[in-house]
C-alpha cells in the first residue's frame, strides 16, 4: 500500500509541475504528460516501473478518449462537411499510408508491418491542432475548415484501423479471409449495438435522469460506457470500440451535453495518464543508438505529409496559400498514432527497434507542431509569391470599401448578432463596416448592398485597411474571446481613444477584456436575464412603467457608461427634440492638451451641463472619477453631454 501510495504520489507532483510549466508555454497539457513519462519511466530514472497494472489503467484513458470522439460525432456536422471528410480526408490517409506502406518495403519491412505503420503516421494531432486554430481565431478560416475536415476523417478511419491491426498479427491461414471475417463480427456486433442499443437506450437514461440524483446519472454514464466497452472486447475487438458506440448512441439523444460535462473529469485524468504511459515507453538509449532513423522517419513524416496535404488540398480548392496552411496544420503525427501504435506493439507486428524509432519520431513531430502553426504565416509567405498578390488585393478591397467613409463603426463579425447590429445602424443613418470569413456571408449580404468585405479582424492590416484611424467606434459581434484580445491589442496600440464593445455569452471573460481595453462588455447571459425578468413582471401584472424603471436601473448598474443617465432616462423621447438628447463622447488627451496636469475639478465641466462619465487609463476606467483626479497625457474622457456642450467642453479640454 505505501509503495502505490508513494508510486502515486510521485505521478502526480510530476505531472502537475510539468502540466503547470507547459500551460505557461502556452504548449498543450498532452506534451507535457509526454515528458513526464519519459523521465519517470522504466527507461530514465525507473521511478514508475511498467507494470501490468499501469498499463491497464491507461487502456481506460483510450476508452474515453474513444468514447469523447464518439460523443462528438454528430451525422449532422459530417454532412454539413461532407465534401471535405470524404473527399480531402479519405485521400491524405489512403494516399499516407499507401506511401508509408511503400517506403516500408523498400526497406525491407513486411507489408503487414507497413500498413499498420501507415495508418500510425497518417494520423494528426486534434488536441494540438484544434486548440492552436482555435487560440489563433482561425477555425471559421478556409484552411481551419479544411483541417478540421481531415481530423474528423481520422477519427473514423481509427476504426477499422482498430479491427485490422490484430487481424494482421494473426500468423497462417488466408489473411484476406482472416481480416474479412473480423470486418464482417465488428459489422454485426456494432449493427446489433446501434439497432437495439438505440431503443433500449432512451427509455433507460429517463428512467435514470427521472430519479434526479447526479450521482446514479454519473454511475449509469460510466456502466453503459465500460459495459459497451467489454461487450465489443468479448466479441473479439477492441475496448476502444465498444466506447466510440457508447458516444455514438449518447450523442443522438438530449443527454449528450450533460454526459460531456460529467465523463470530462475522468477522461482528462485517464488521458493524462495513458500519455503518461507513452513516454514512459520511449527507451532514450535506443534513441541515441537509433537517431539516423529517427531524423530519416521526421524527414519522411513531416515535410512529406506536409506537401502531401498540400498538393492534395491544392487540388480540392485551388488556392496554394490556404493549401499550404493545412499542409503545415497537419504535418505532426496525432494521438490516435499513439493509440495504434500500442495495438500494434502489443500483437508484435512492430519489432522493438522500429516502435522505438516511430515513437521517438512522433514525439518530436508533436513537440514541433505548435511552432509550425505559429510561423506558418512567414513560411507561407516564403513560399507562396502569389500569397502577397492576394493579401495585397484583400487589403485593397477593404481600402476601397472604407476609404469614402468616416466617423463610421467597424463591425467585426457579420454573423446573425452582426446583422442585427447592422440593420439598427442602417435605420439610424449610421455608416458602418463588416468585416467577416465566411465568403458566401460576404456574397450574401454584398449583394443586399451591405458594406461587408471578406478579412480577419483580428489582423492589423485589415483593420487598418477598413478605416481604423477614421472610425468612430468599433463593435466584436461574436464570441471568440483570443480573436478579441488581438483586436483589443491592435485598437490599443493604433487608436486608444477608440471605444470598443465586445460581445461575450456570459461574465466569465467581462475582466479580462475590460483590461485590455474593451470600453464596454455585453454578456448575453445578463441580456437574456433582463429580458426574461421583464416578460416575468409583465405576465405578473406589473405596470409597464415600473418594469422599464426595473430594465434601466438593472442595466445602469451593469453597464457603468449608463450610470445616471438610463435612470433618469424616459422611455418615449419625440423625434424633434433628439437633437437635444445625451450623448456619448470620448476625448483622449494628450501632452499638448490644456487639460493635462489639472485636476477634474479646475476644468468645470458641470457648468456645461456635461458629465465626466468615466476616464479609461492604461485600460482600466476609473467611473464617476473625483473631482480632485489629476489628468494625464493618454487619459480617454468618456463624457456624456448635449452635443453642442461637448464641443465646447472638448475645445476646453484641448485647448484651455
Amino acid at each position: 500500500m505505501d509503495s502505490s501510495l508513494h508510486l502515486l504520489l510521485i505521478l502526480l507532483a510530476a505531472a502537475v509541475g510539468v502540466v503547470v510549466l507547459f500551460r505557461l508555454l502556452h504548449l498543450p497539457a498532452m506534451l507535457g504528460y509526454l515528458i513526464v513519462g519519459i523521465f519517470i519511466g522504466p527507461h530514465a530514472l525507473g521511478w514508475i516501473p511498467d507494470a501490468p497494472e499501469t498499463r491497464h489503467l491507461a487502456e481506460f484513458g483510450v476508452v474515453f478518449l474513444m468514447f469523447s470522439i464518439g460523443l462528438e460525432f454528430s451525422l449532422s456536422k459530417l454532412r454539413a462537411m461532407h465534401k471535405l471528410v470524404f473527399g480531402l480526408g479519405t485521400a491524405q490517409v489512403v494516399i499516407t499510408l499507401g506511401m508509408v506502406m511503400l517506403a516500408c518495403l523498400a526497406f525491407g519491412m513486411d507489408w503487414r508491418a507497413g500498413l499498420a505503420l501507415g495508418g500510425i503516421l497518417a494520423m494528426s494531432s486534434t488536441a494540438i491542432v484544434s486548440k492552436m486554430l482555435v487560440e489563433r481565431a482561425e477555425l471559421n478560416t478556409p484552411h481551419g475548415q479544411k483541417i478540421m475536415g481531415v481530423l474528423l476523417f481520422q477519427d473514423l478511419a481509427v476504426v477499422p484501423l482498430i479491427i485490422v491491426i490484430p487481424a494482421l498479427a494473426q500468423s497462417g491461414g488466408d489473411l484476406g479471409s482472416t481480416i474479412a471475417i473480423a470486418m464482417l463480427k465488428a459489422a454485426l456486433v456494432l449493427s446489433a449495438l446501434l439497432i437495439f442499443g438505440q431503443k433500449l437506450l432512451r427509455p433507460w437514461f429517463h428512467l435514470v435522469a427521472q430519479q434526479k440524483s447526479s450521482e446514479l446519472f454519473m454511475l449509469n454514464v460510466l456502466l453503459f460506457t465500460l459495459g459497451m466497452a467489454w461487450l465489443t472486447e468479448m466479441s473479439g475487438l477492441s475496448l476502444a470500440l465498444g466506447a466510440f458506440v457508447a458516444g455514438m448512441l449518447i450523442s443522438e439523444t438530449e443527454y449528450r451535453y450533460q454526459v460531456e460535462d460529467d465523463i470530462k473529469p475522468f477522461r482528462d485524468v485517464l488521458l493524462g495518464l495513458f500519455f503518461v504511459t507513452i513516454g514512459m515507453l520511449l527507451d532514450l538509449r535506443a534513441v541515441a543508438a537509433g537517431w539516423g532513423w529517427i531524423l530519416l522517419l521526421l524527414l519522411v513524416l513531416l515535410p512529406f505529409k506536409a506537401v502531401a496535404v498540400t498538393l492534395l488540398a491544392r487540388t480540392f480548392t485551388g488556392d496554394w496559400a490556404t493549401a499550404l496552411r493545412t499542409g503545415l496544420g497537419l504535418a505532426q503525427a496525432g494521438e490516435f498514432g499513439f493509440v495504434l501504435l500500442t495495438l500494434a506493439g502489443g500483437v508484435n507486428l512492430l519489432p522493438a527497434d522500429v516502435m522505438q524509432n516511430v515513437l521517438a519520431a512522433m514525439l518530436i513531430s508533436m513537440l514541433i507542431a505548435p511552432f509550425l502553426i505559429q510561423y506558418s504565416e512567414l513560411i507561407v509567405r516564403r513560399l507562396s509569391p502569389a500569397e502577397w498578390v492576394n493579401r495585397a488585393m484583400q487589403m485593397h478591397q477593404i481600402a476601397v470599401k472604407s476609404m469614402a467613409v468616416k466617423q463610421h463603426i467597424i463591425v467585426c463579425g457579420y454573423g446573425r448578432s452582426g446583422q442585427a447590429l447592422g440593420q439598427f445602424l442602417t435605420q439610424e443613418g449610421i455608416t458602418f463596416i463588416a468585416l467577416d470569413l465566411d465568403s458566401r456571408r460576404v456574397q450574401e449580404s454584398s449583394a443586399t448592398g451591405a458594406r461587408v468585405v471578406y478579412g480577419d479582424a483580428a489582423k492589423h492590416e485589415v483593420l487598418q485597411a477598413a478605416g481604423l484611424m477614421r472610425a468612430k467606434t468599433l463593435v466584436i459581434t461574436y464570441d471568440d474571446k483570443h480573436s478579441a484580445l488581438k483586436i483589443l491589442h491592435h485598437v490599443a496600440k493604433a487608436r486608444p481613444d477608440l471605444p470598443v464593445i465586445v460581445r461575450t455569452a456570459d461574465d466569465s471573460n467581462v475582466e479580462a477584456l475590460k483590461k485590455a481595453g474593451a470600453t464596454e462588455v455585453v454578456a448575453e447571459v445578463l441580456e437574456g436575464s433582463v429580458m426574461l425578468a421583464s416578460q416575468a413582471l409583465l405576465m405578473a401584472g406589473v405596470p409597464l412603467s415600473r418594469v422599464v424603471r426595473r430594465v434601466q436601473e438593472t442595466r445602469a448598474k451593469r453597464y457603468s457608461m449608463f450610470s445616471g443617465y438610463l435612470k433618469s432616462a424616459q422611455p418615449d423621447v419625440g423625434e424633434e427634440t433628439e437633437s437635444f438628447q445625451p450623448r456619448f463622447h470620448h476625448v483622449l488627451l494628450n501632452a499638448s492638451h490644456a487639460a493635462v496636469g489639472k485636476h477634474l475639478g479646475e476644468l468645470k465641466l458641470h457648468d456645461l451641463n456635461v458629465e465626466v462619465n468615466g476616464i479609461r487609463r492604461h485600460n482600466t476606467v476609473s467611473n464617476q472619477p473625483a473631482s480632485d483626479m489629476l489628468l494625464r497625457s493618454g487619459d480617454v474622457l468618456m463624457l456624456l453631454g448635449q452635443p453642442l456642450m461637448l464641443e465646447a467642453a472638448e475645445k476646453r479640454l484641448r485647448e484651455g
